[in-house]
């Protein structure tokens, strides 16, 4: 490609998305050194992207000054000024078309996102479903490159890089002897959280093994549940309203594993290196959102004819009277993480 191709790429929502954007941009990059990158998403998203080359990080504040089409188009003359030659739909909702719209009128090329949304509904419904793994997210990502003109192989690995860990975490990690695992076990979706009853039968068996442990992701409500289990059991740290993003991300690099929900905490850790044994409920990483390099030798879930019946984990489980992800076992899930890490 020409030195001056400008690419700016739209995703803007929810944060694993995001996250898994900055997976393929990392690669991108790395494959494509003489293409500019104008990654267009929210503030709060940007550390994804500090360690991206010849990237430039441009926030949409979708509440306040690029609200309703007004703001959009203000936001597109922003976006102007980089004198883009092509546009990244990573997105495909209103306020990505709605800022391709403006550029395609100019003649800049736009290439957008196919869902698979048909193949995605046949994956979920009740009744004649079509049981198949679907194209990853991160292939569709870099399907969108690749129209633009780019040459892109994804390598489906993760690259471990223990980043420098923040001054208060330091202590945390001081014992070199003893196996350091992150639990994200909150989701956006109710429906994608393994019990909490459950999951605290599961940090107490890796408690008494002699495990250090670090609870991340979460709101206030979040912050006393994964308080009240780091008084209760040795070696566990809560880091949820402790460290900003950029922080957790570097915690993160320095961990043996994740356990994580179908969730934005796999997403991160993928970004960061580190293998994760993740749970899943009414979704599946056939639909196409299992983390970056990530096994699914490592997904724990249960078989039944219903599964998967939500994409995006938004709907309740339909597998009869219990949910699906109620019927793992803590025991099944401890077994898998002593397995990853002396394995």
């Amino acid at each position: 490609m020409a030195a001056t191709q400008k690419i700016i790429v739209l995703r803007f929502s929810a944060m694993g998305d995001v996250a898994m954007v900055a997976s393929v941009l990392r690669e991108f990059s790395e494959q494509n050194p003489s293409a500019e990158i104008i990654m267009v998403s929210r503030p709060a998203f940007k550390p994804f992207f500090d360690h991206i080359p010849n990237l430039t990080f441009h926030p949409i504040h979708p509440k306040t000054i690029h609200k309703g089409i007004d703001g959009l188009y203000k936001l597109y003359q922003e976006l102007r000024s980089y004198k883009p030659t092509a546009i990244a739909d990573l997105h495909d909702n209103l306020r990505s078309r709605a800022i391709s719209t403006f550029f395609r009128l100019t003649g800049t090329k736009i290439k957008r996102i196919n869902k698979g949304r048909a193949e995605k509904k046949a994956l979920t419904r009740q009744h004649n479903k079509v049981f198949k793994p679907l194209r990853q997210t991160v292939e569709r990502y870099a399907d969108v490159f690749r129209e633009l003109g780019f040459n892109i192989k994804l390598s489906h690995q993760i690259n471990k890089s223990a980043q420098a860990l923040p001054k208060k975490a330091e202590a945390l990690f001081s014992d070199k002897t003893t196996k350091k695992i992150g639990i994200s076990p909150f989701a956006q979706h109710i429906y994608k959280v393994y019990a909490l009853e459950k999951m605290e039968e599961v940090i107490s068996s890796l408690s008494k093994v002699g495990y250090e442990i670090f609870i991340f992701g979460g709101g206030k409500a979040e912050q006393d549940i994964a308080e009240d289990w780091a008084k209760k059991y040795t070696n566990t740290h809560n880091l949820i309203g402790n460290f900003n993003l950029t922080e957790e991300l570097a915690i993160i690099s320095n961990l043996d594993v994740m356990l994580s929900m179908d969730s934005s905490g796999m997403h991160m850790a993928s970004l960061a290196g580190v293998p994760v044994v993740s749970i899943w409920g009414p979704t599946h990483p056939y639909a196409g959102f299992l983390g970056y390099g990530q096994l699914e030798s490592d997904c724990i879930q249960v078989d039944h004819p219903s599964r998967p019946n939500s994409i995006y984990g938004n709907k309740p489980c339909l597998c009869g009277v219990e949910n699906c992800i109620d019927l793992i076992h803590p025991e099944t899930i401890v077994n898998k993480i002593k397995e990853k890490l002396n394995g």
